[in-house]
């Protein structure tokens, strides 16, 4: 296998169990992890549009309608209004935060678990090669 080939068969190889294993994780917090990534953008950013959230994880409107619909069930976002009477910005509950704290704790024991092994220089190395695939795939 060329080394271009090998680098995205192994992240593709890699995808799956990360997502798998992640899911199993938040298992016990009732989240999928497309639900955490909104939970994450959310607590980083402060109340947002669902337009906001779709455009920043690069996924249709539905896909995050649908994934914001199963955190209103869980009474971790609400809706609150925004600037005018059409917008709607999504922000976390009292609860949303509280889980969150514990969620932040149960991510990084599985991820220091998936990096064991692995210098922070070599993760930081990787990290940076990703962003520049990234990059070069929106340009």
């Amino acid at each position: 296998m060329k080394p271009h080939q090998l680098f995205f068969h192994h992240y593709r190889s890699m995808y799956r169990p990360y997502t798998n294993t992640a899911n199993d994780y938040l298992g016990k917090h009732k989240l999928f992890i497309a639900q955490w990534a909104v939970m994450k953008y959310i607590i980083s950013s402060g109340p947002r549009t669902l337009v906001d959230i779709a455009t920043y994880q690069q996924v249709e409107k539905p896909t995050i309608t649908r994934t914001v619909q199963k955190l209103l069930e869980l009474n971790y976002v609400e809706v609150i209004p925004g600037k005018d009477k059409r917008e709607k910005m999504i922000q976390l509950t009292e609860l949303g935060k509280q889980v969150s704290e514990e969620v932040e704790v149960t991510i990084e024991q599985f991820q220091l678990k998936a990096l064991k092994g692995i210098s922070s220089e070599e993760q930081i190395e990787v990290s940076r090669i990703l962003e520049k695939v990234k990059n070069n795939l929106l340009e």
